[in-house]
């Protein structure tokens, strides 16, 4: 970030082969030493000087870098009890630091650059925003972005601000660890115990700070040993001052895979009785109480899941009815929040806890169950990117406010998408400002599968948590770029985005994973395979310019993805097309590049990460190879389009509509500007927002269909409807919502596109004007195909 004022903000870190010390205060929270030891190590990094960690008030230097919390540290208190520095900006706030430049900021000092944070976490989320601005990526551990070494280490600022953050609790799910974090913690972290432990969760934690995250649920697979299994997990927890939750199926941060179906032995010295509340509250209240108690002794910052579900992503075992299940439910989190205050000795309402309508539990919601008014209700989507449903207008009053949990990955119907991470940041912006907009912004959870390869994609997720209003989604398309030139420079920056933009346009039409469940034309497999030839040629032949130290990055973040997406469709296409070589050496090219994951790489570091074919689903075996004689497209398609038109080349009023880049099946849709804007009444359909377009067409019978982003309905108050005009004339409203969990929006999601019909009859040849009304918010038509 370059200054307005050189002069007076430049301050120099390195130079002359010497480094600025950096003080801060001992007894200040452990996460600002363990950060301020890693900004010292991102610094040599850069210069191969180590600058020296003070933690005496009495010296005699010429310049410093202070760090410190306000409250915690003294020599932060001592600058602003001496008016050196003022925290009017931050004082008391969430979460929020400053960094700048002081003169004379202590006895013995002449200058130094101080980082100063309202609470523990915001000094940490500052000494990485610093860590960031002299350019060491958030990834430098998790993928390998080396920063450029500098002799000289000069950084431009004046006073910066940041905070508080737009959503309170921000964070990652780790899940479906089976086939990559676990194998690779097991084997090369926490190879004592065979398992993701306390040195992996360490680097997460790490990694979650640089990216100003703060909550975690943690890893809960039948693989893994709950995170309380180990002692050390919830201490490292403490030291990096992350936020322990645990995920919609796992009440009151128990593990029940392992704690109750597992390990309860172990712990209690008995066998359990059966999950159900309803004929066991004793024995599962115990074992809730006993978790609580532990957590209010050790004094951790807790986010407690309150309700109940199967032992692992099940329904609610017990009554049969869903009155039953409503009345269960009910009596269910009483008990919890009776079990919160008496441990925990709070209200509580002072008490953060979450409810997850997750699956089958939105259904007991919506039959009248009774959530506190203080407990947040985290939405989730509906696995595949597209929320569900948020709150309503009562909802939107509840003091607990809501969240959101969302997918980057999933195990599950229709389809898993566990390999490579194509939800593309558009997608993510939308969804996620919707919910923002309807007011989810007390606590987002991303459901990160294994961490790796989503990076990018988790770090817009974080970005966006941090400051929703920086990536909105008309902009969220130009975050490739922007994160490109600094991951790997400016020089590179356009060209991979030319080639991630292509990435997530296909995969929208038609994840790596999906590519078998989906019949394409013959035009369009052409199509695709073109695509995906152009930006892996793209992809390699960039290879060769990037510089040497940013190599590994560059097959983790870029390279790999790309190829393994393109690979796996030429192997589905060529094997329809009946050219059994080639569809085999697509496979063999998979097999190749993941073992260049796992064993080259880095120096072999991600042994164990990457698996080609998680869950062995049949979509990662060998294709069977079509006779070349047999039609292998899809005979679906019984109408012949005389037109097809993209949203860009309609006509509209710019103040009320706008065009989304990468977001949809067809590169770029068209949606309200403004979520926040109440549904238009079919007596309305005049005042709601338009685009139109003139088309000549021949007389007869004709059929518009609208190709739209599977969106759900933002709540039960309102629905997806368009209204199609031509002419003077209202030719019909259709709807587009579809429920999630039905055929149809199988179909969609996989697809990646809803779509509805109209029919008319035109009496005479010539030109028409057709007129799209969209009447709901959440609404997104890419195109319009007119047969």
């Amino acid at each position: 970030m370059k200054s307005h004022n050189p002069e007076s903000s430049v301050f120099r870190i390195v130079g002359n082969d010497q480094s600025v010390p950096i003080l801060y205060d001992k007894d200040d929270a452990d996460v600002v030493g363990i950060c301020t030891k890693a900004l010292a190590n991102d610094i040599k990094l850069i210069t191969d000087i180590l600058p020296s960690l003070e933690t005496n008030l009495q010296t005699n230097i010429e310049a410093a870098i202070i760090v410190g919390t306000l409250g915690k540290s003294k020599p932060i208190d001592t600058m602003v009890t001496t008016g050196k520095l003022s925290v009017n900006s931050i004082e008391g706030k969430w979460e929020s630091f400053l960094i700048q430049v002081v003169d004379n900021p202590l006895s013995g000092i002449n200058r130094a650059l101080v980082i100063c944070g309202s609470d523990p976490r915001g000094t940490a989320f500052g000494i990485f925003e610093l860590s960031k601005r002299v350019g060491v990526s958030p990834w430098i551990y998790w993928a390998d972005v080396i920063p450029a070494k500098q002799k000289n280490l000069n950084v431009a600022i004046e006073k910066i601000i940041m905070g508080p953050p737009s959503v309170k609790y921000r964070g990652i799910f780790l899940n479906d660890e089976d086939w990559g974090l676990k194998p690779w913690a097991a084997g090369n972290m926490d190879t004592d115990i065979g398992d993701i432990g306390p040195r992996t969760y360490a680097r997460i934690f790490e990694l979650m700070l640089r990216l100003k995250a703060n909550y975690i649920w943690p890893a809960m697979h039948p693989c893994t040993k709950a995170f309380f299994y180990y002692k050390e997990n919830p201490k490292v927890a403490a030291q990096y001052n992350i936020v322990l939750g645990s995920s919609h199926c796992e009440p009151m941060l128990r593990n029940n895979v392992d704690e109750w179906k597992n390990n309860f032995t172990e712990e209690y010295g008995k066998q359990p009785g059966p999950w159900r509340y309803d004929t066991n509250e004793k024995e599962i209240k115990r074992y809730w109480a006993d978790r609580v108690k532990q957590v209010a002794g050790q004094n951790r910052d807790a986010v407690f899941t309150v309700g109940m579900r199967g032992i692992h992503d099940s329904g609610l075992p017990g009554p049969e009815t869903i009155e039953g299940k409503v009345n269960l439910l009910n009596k269910i989190i009483e008990d919890q929040r009776n079990l919160l205050a008496k441990y925990l000795r709070a209200n509580p309402a002072d008490i953060p806890q979450i409810f997850c309508p997750y699956k089958e539990v939105l259904d007991i919601y919506n039959a009248g169950a009774k959530i506190p008014d203080d407990v947040t209700i985290v939405w989730a989507d509906d696995n595949h990117g597209y929320i569900r449903k948020l709150s309503t207008a009562k909802e939107q009053l509840r003091s607990g406010a809501s969240g959101v949990y969302y997918h980057l990955s999933y195990w599950g119907a229709p389809e898993d998408y566990l390999w490579l991470c194509s939800t593309s940041p558009s997608l993510i912006s939308y969804e996620m400002s919707k919910a923002y907009a309807y007011g989810a912004d007390r606590l987002w959870v991303f459901n990160v599968g294994d961490i790796k390869p989503a990076e990018m994609e988790i770090e817009f997720a974080m970005d966006l948590a941090w400051n929703v209003n920086a990536w909105q989604p008309e902009k969220a398309a130009g975050y490739v770029e922007e994160w490109s030139a600094r991951t790997f420079g400016k020089d590179y920056a356009k060209e991979i985005a030319e080639i991630k933009t292509v990435y997530y346009k296909l995969a929208a039409s038609g994840k790596p994973e999906h590519i078998d469940k989906i019949k394409f034309s013959e035009k369009e497999i052409k199509e695709r395979l073109t695509a995906y030839e152009g930006i892996a040629r793209k992809a390699e032949d960039l290879k060769h310019s990037i510089p040497d130290r940013l190599q590994d990055a560059y097959f983790q973040l870029i390279l790999y993805p790309v190829l393994g997406a393109a690979y796996m469709n030429e192997k589905h296409f060529y094997a329809q097309m009946g050219d059994a070589d080639k569809s085999k050496q697509a496979y063999d090219e998979i097999k190749k590049l993941t073992d260049i994951y796992n064993k080259d790489i880095a120096g072999g570091k991600w042994n164990g990460i990457m698996i080609m074919s998680p869950r062995n689903r049949p979509v990662f075996g060998m294709p069977e190879i079509k006779n070349q004689n047999t039609k292998s497209v899809s005979s679906d398609i019984l109408l012949e389009p005389i037109r097809t038109i993209s949203v860009s080349e309609l006509t509209f009023d710019s103040t009320r509509l706008h065009l989304i880049s990468g977001f949809g099946a067809d590169r770029v849709s068209l949606s309200w500007t403004n979520f926040n804007n109440p549904s238009y009444r079919e007596e309305k359909v005049e005042s709601a927002p338009s685009a139109s377009i003139k088309l000549e067409l021949p007389k007869g019978r004709r059929i518009i269909e609208l190709i739209c982003v599977p969106t759900h309905a933002v709540n039960e108050e309102n629905a997806l409807r368009t209204a199609v005009g031509m002419g003077e004339n209202l030719l019909g409203i259709v709807d587009i919502n579809t429920p999630a969990g039905t055929e149809e929006w199988s179909k969609n999601v996989i697809r990646g596109y809803s779509s509805t019909k109209t029919e008319f009859i035109l009496k005479e040849k010539g030109m028409v004007n057709l007129r799209l009304s969209l009447l709901d918010p959440g609404l997104a038509i890419s195109k319009i195909i007119v047969y």
